[in-house]
């Protein structure tokens, strides 16, 4: 199968490739610059210039394969709701140009999006009120694309996708302890953060591609929830800071905008996608990985 790849550079979606490639199939990346392109080509991967803002490249790229993987996302923590609304219009463009084809289009959510508290299920939908609520309308509108001969389906990523090079919170989380000269969690720290390992949502993205239902949304989900105090204290042992309890009133000024993730208890479940897709995590867990890969130089 040739498949379309957004994010064809960035974390998840360099994975995804790689499992693209490893299972015999043929990627088109999508690439916004020129370093990216070489990227691409230096792996052996057709490139497709553009980038989310252009709908026409996007419709292109789809029409011109079997099947898409949207994982790409602009990551602007300064204004989510322009984010979304960009992601909303590049899923358009591209199940617009799929429609009536009965072609996969896998697009990417995330499980903090769900009610908090208790464990998210793949029939939960998103709440409004959540942290992550600027991906909602890009889950409502992959999920409406099935009515129109797209096999369209959703895959939600937990806030930790972790792995040897991770950019994302956990790294950011040391990065902030480093600087302060603690680490620090939130009340008892007893909130629950889910985790996956990197190469295993890319297993899963390649088993929807291949054997996903339109219409379902599925959770890359390693790990049903892990406790912030445990990430704080592996984060503290690994630089050799003390750990340290914040109240909600004090998180802002200490961990910015990642405060508002931190203190969610969002843990969530992936039972119904193993059954599905038999999908098995294989990789290391989220502090197995912080001890072994998060603190060098």
């Amino acid at each position: 199968m040739k498949v379309f790849v957004t994010g064809a550079t960035g974390w998840v979606g360099s994975a995804v490739i790689q499992e693209l490639l490893g299972a015999g199939h043929e990627v088109l990346g999508l690439a916004r610059s020129d370093d990216g392109a070489d990227t691409l080509r230096q792996r052996g991967i057709a490139v497709h210039r553009g980038d989310l803002s252009d709908l026409d490249a996007l419709a292109a790229g789809a029409r011109a394969c079997d099947g898409v993987i949207h994982t790409a996302f602009i990551h602007d923590f300064k204004d989510f709701n322009a984010a979304g609304e960009t992601d909303r219009l590049a899923i358009e463009a591209m199940g617009e140009a799929l429609a009536g084809s009965g072609k996969p289009l896998i697009t990417t959510s995330g499980s903090a999006l769900l009610p908090h508290g208790r464990v998210g299920t793949e029939n939960d939908a998103p709440d409004p009120a959540g942290p992550a609520q600027h991906r909602t309308a890009s889950e409502q509108l992959t999920l409406a694309l099935a009515a129109r001969g797209v096999r369209s389906s959703l895959v939600r990523l937990p806030p930790s996708v972790h792995g040897d090079g991770d950019y994302g919170f956990a790294p950011r989380l040391v990065d902030i302890a480093r600087a302060k000269g603690v680490s620090a969690y939130i009340g008892e720290g007893n909130n629950r953060w889910p985790a996956v390992h990197r190469f295993d949502a890319a297993r899963l993205y390649r088993l929807v591609l291949e054997h996903g239902v339109a219409g379902v949304r599925y959770h890359a989900i390693g790990e049903q929830g892990v406790a912030t105090r445990e990430i704080a204290e592996v984060i503290g042992k690994g630089l050799g800071v003390p750990v340290v309890s914040l109240s909600a009133e004090e998180a802002p000024e200490h961990f910015g905008f990642l405060a508002r993730f931190f203190g969610a208890d969002c843990p969530a479940s992936s039972a119904q996608t193993r059954e599905q897709l038999g999908w098995q995590p294989a990789g290391p867990g989220l502090i197995e990985d912080l001890a072994q890969h998060y603190f060098r130089g």
